[in-house]
Formats: C-alpha cells, structure tokens, sequence
C-alpha cells in the first residue's frame, strides 16, 4: 500500500490560529470515543498515518499539524512554545465541541499532552481527558539525550544550521535514531523532507528546537502532572531509541506511580512508523483493560 502526503493534505481542513493557518484531520464516527493524535519533531500528523485505519475501527480520530510543523504555517517571525502548541489543541477541542477524549503522543507530542494533562488537573471546565498514551519522547529532562544536529540548532549556530539543512542530511539523522531491525525506507524519509520543507520549514527548526530549554524550564509542572493524575496513563517505548529509549524507561518506573509500560523490542524513536502492529496492539490491549475497570456490572459495584 502507498502512503501519500498529497492523499493526507486532501483529506484535512484548515482553522485560524493567531492569524495563522493550522492544517487539521477528523475522521471516525460522531458517538464513537475520540482520540486525538499529537504528533513530534521535526514531522507532522503524518506520523499517524501507519496506524490511522486500525484506530479508526474504534475510535474518532482527531490530529492537526502543530503551528511550525507539515502543512500549518511556519511564520519565522513567531515564537514557537509547547504551551501555545497546547493552546491550539484546546480551541481544536473547543471547535469540535468534544467534552471527553483520550490522547495518543510522540516525542514533541509527548510534552503537549503533559501540559493538557497539567491543566486537565488544574481545572474541572475542561473537556475530560480519559487516557493519555504515549510514545518515545523527552518526558523527563535528565534522561533526553540530545542527537548532534538538536544540539548545534540550540547553540548560536542554529540559524546556520536550519539554512543548511539538507534532504541527506534529515535523512541521515532520521536513520539514526530508527531500531537497526526497522529502517526507515525510502518512501518515509522522502515524505519526512517534504514535510519539514515546506514553507521552507527547515529554516525555523533552530526556532520550534526551543522546546528542549521549555522541558526543563516546566519540569515540576509536566512531571508533577504524570505523578498526580487520575488520569489512567500508558507508555509504549522503542527501547533502542539513542535520544528516548530504555533509559527514559528506567526512570519513567522510579518516578510514575504504578507504571504501565510496554517495549517493543528492536524499534527506535518511532514506534508507530517502524513498528505499527506492535503499538497498535499495545495500544488496544490498554484501551481494551481500561474498559473492562470501568464498564463493570452495577451489581458488581454496589
């Protein structure tokens, strides 16, 4: 089966953020449960599109390309901060009129959906957040371990380094951090660069890179929110990623009280793209447990 960004971009629709343009994707039916899809860096909602038609069978699917990222705009006069990125889910929610959802996140996604989980426990208003999952992602910044290019586009240098980056060289950074068992083929890394360059994306990456300093800046804040919550939490890791991997998951166990934690073996920092039918599995596993605690029996409950 051939995936394709044009097929992707034909089926979305655009709304109006901060006077910008923010590309986003509904598809499932009305009373089914919705999840929304939050996407990482440096790619999109695209990310999805591996395990988009088994989670449809089940869900309403909900994702948009965050504001600097895939068929969004990329204003390069604009700053680029995971709170604003939470606030853009938000009015997404708001528009739809969705009073409950679940999440699904990677990497960049993962620090949107703490903040989401933060304000899910500041304030009851909110549409109720009833599960969040996430994949390989930065959840705690003394176990990020920075690639070369995420370092040099933090230094002074990063404006050069956005000009300069290169197809071959996304490429060869995206291969790096994919499980050796699962490379990414050719048809992923093309559609990864054209992704980033449009809009000539690759020229504010030293810009949206600021969510490493915001992570660490917000850890008591998006920590503290996976050690208090309510909120029914997975994690579902490649645990041979170099920047998220098996050490995240160590201390994602010391820190997060009763810690549901599957790895898959073999797979890198992109679980959904290099090992689809392994998340998906794990995915419904944990949907599928949630319902049976909470759809029980009323004689079973009194």
């Amino acid at each position: 089966m051939t995936h394709s960004t044009d097929a992707w971009k034909a089926k979305g629709e655009y709304f109006t953020h901060r006077g910008h343009k923010i590309f986003w994707r509904q598809e499932g039916r009305e009373d089914a449960p919705v999840l929304l899809l939050i996407h990482g860096f440096p790619t999109a909602s695209w990310d999805w599109q591996h395990v988009w038609p088994d989670l449809l069978k089940r869900y309403r699917l909900l994702t948009l390309d965050m504001i600097g990222f895939g068929y969004s705009d990329k204003p390069r006069d604009y700053t680029y901060s995971i709170i604003d990125q939470a606030d853009i889910y938000d009015r997404l929610l708001a528009m739809l009129g969705v009073t409950e959802f679940h999440i699904l996140a990677h990497d960049y996604g993962d620090s949107v959906a703490q903040e989401l989980l933060a304000r899910d426990i500041e304030r009851s208003d909110r549409p109720k957040l009833e599960s969040v999952c996430l994949l390989n992602g930065g959840l705690f910044p003394e176990t990020h371990r920075r690639v070369r290019i995420q370092s040099l586009l933090l230094s002074p240098i990063g404006p050069l380094v956005s000009f300069l980056t290169s197809k071959k060289k996304l490429s060869q950074n995206m291969t790096a951090v994919f499980g050796k068992a699962y490379p990414p083929d050719l048809e992923t890394l093309d559609s990864m660069w054209d992704l980033l360059r449009a809009q000539h994306g690759e020229r504010i990456m030293h810009k949206l890179i600021n969510y490493i300093p915001e992570r660490i800046e917000h850890r008591e804040r998006w920590v503290g929110a996976l050690q208090t919550t309510d909120v029914p939490l997975k994690l579902i890791v490649g645990p041979v990623d170099p920047i998220s991997g098996s050490h995240m998951v160590h201390r994602y166990r010391e820190l997060v009280p009763r810690s549901d934690v599957s790895e898959l073996p073999g797979v890198g920092h992109y679980p959904q793209v290099e090992a689809p039918r392994g998340v998906l599995n794990c995915y419904f596993e944990f949907r599928d447990r949630l319902a049976t605690v909470f759809v029980t029996p009323q004689t079973e409950r009194m």
